[in-house]
């Protein structure tokens, strides 16, 4: 199902962002001063809102740490969930981040939590009185519609809290929020720094080396369900990596281009004509693309449905959950020869048993590389927790906290709320 050639790669380091050449907070004295943080701690809860996983929390320890241990007064800020921008809604407050934080930094720092809004006036209040040595958390960016807007004023009022601005939060740092554009320009005309914070730059040095200067064979992982939200990354890792493995749902979509029967399983109809010319980029530029040779189909997306594994094609009335055991031993076996690997999507529908077995596969495979010496990162949410079940995070290179922002940076895209920033 693969296409394989071999030909010279494209440089498109140009149009990435770059960590080195933004201004790092270490170069910066922060004592005696307040320095706004403006981190991503827009976390995954449950149904009871207890948060089911902190990594990004942890993540924005380091640069909060940092500036406390130098005598900072901290202000740290984040949006969560999808408020109305109307005010204080109970369901999006940042009060279990708050816990959280407060658990993570006791013994090293006060932290504090006040007001309903990220500018009322206990807000204000609160950050006026602020000591170093003290962390503040504001409430939820987002229950004030500036936020979203990329609102000056609401910016300026946020310059006023602080005598710098860091960027940590690097899942964010696609977007252009008022926190994360308006803020350090508004930061900036006063002549107060707009830094880079230590996850931020982490993230970007890996994601950033990895496309830029990568080592070879450069293996690419791309799943997930839908060739739409992948489709830009694919196109611009054509010219940068050796060989695309596709899985998950998208995979469909490309075996449906290539003429294979996909039974019931998840197609983009509309995108069949985009696989074929991802499919033929990858011919003209060199590039392997790897494709499921078989799978686990089921009669429905349930645990407890009927199932089934097949080689070709998939006959009607079933779906592909899951990569099959010949496509398992391909894609770990082009895993295990790589230099450097980057993962974005799931294998499989692998929150349903047994239908996790691909993805569990692959993020074996992908450890076992790194013990062996390849530079592996992973992107995206789902992969992330893919990894946390198969208890393999700490077992790659580097997990990346943003699922939108490594994507875009997969894409090749630049950053506003990283050009801002000053440079180094």
């Amino acid at each position: 199902m693969g296409i394989s050639y071999s030909g010279s790669m494209t440089d498109h380091a140009a149009s990435l962002p770059r960590a080195s050449a933004r201004r790092s907070i270490d170069s910066y004295d922060p004592k005696g001063k307040r320095v706004f943080v403006r981190a991503d701690f827009n976390v995954p809860t449950d149904d009871a809102g207890n948060i089911t996983d902190d990594r990004r929390i942890r993540g924005a320890l380091p640069t909060i740490q940092s500036l406390i241990a130098r005598g900072a007064a901290v202000v740290v800020a984040s949006h969560f969930g999808r408020p109305a921008g109307i005010g204080y809604e109970a369901a999006d407050s940042l009060q279990p981040v708050f816990v959280r934080l407060k658990e993570l930094l006791a013994g090293q720092a006060e932290v504090l939590f006040a007001g309903q809004t990220p500018t009322d006036s206990a807000t204000q209040a609160a950050v006026a009185q602020l000591k170093p040595g003290q962390v503040l958390l504001l409430e939820n960016l987002r229950f004030e519609k500036g936020e979203k807007k990329g609102d000056a004023a609401f910016a300026a009022t946020l310059a006023g809290y602080a005598d710098a601005y860091v960027n940590d939060a690097f899942g964010a740092s696609h977007r252009a929020d008022a926190s994360m554009v308006a803020l350090p320009r508004a930061m900036k005309l006063r002549g107060a720094p707009a830094l880079a914070g230590r996850l931020l730059e982490k993230e970007l040095q890996f994601l950033g080396a990895a496309l830029e200067s990568p080592k070879r064979p450069f293996v690419a992982i791309v799943g997930g369900a839908k060739v739409s939200d992948k489709l830009l990354a694919l196109s611009n890792l054509l010219d940068k990596v050796d060989m695309v493995i596709v899985g998950g749902a998208m995979a469909y979509t490309f075996l449906r281009a290539e003429g294979v029967s996909t039974g019931s399983s998840l197609v983009q109809p509309e995108m069949i004509e985009k696989a074929r010319d991802i499919l033929r980029a990858a011919q003209e530029r060199g590039c392997t693309i790897l494709l499921p040779i078989d799978h686990v189909c089921g009669r429905a997306l349930a645990a407890g449905t009927e199932t089934c594994e097949v080689t070709g094609g998939i006959p009607d009335g079933w779906m592909g959950l899951d990569i099959g055991p010949r496509s398992r031993d391909l894609f770990a076996e082009a895993c295990l020869t790589a230099k450097q690997v980057v993962w974005n999507g799931p294998m499989g529908a692998f929150e349903t048993a047994p239908f996790d077995v691909g993805t569990m596969t692959i993020a074996r495979a992908v450890a076992a590389a790194t013990r062996t010496g390849a530079i592996t990162i992973a992107g995206g949410g789902d992969t992330a927790s893919a990894l946390d079940i198969a208890h393999l995070a700490d077992a790659l290179t580097h997990v990346s906290t943003g699922g939108g922002a490594s994507l875009e940076m997969l894409e090749g895209k630049r950053f506003e709320s990283v050009d801002v920033l000053d440079p180094a």
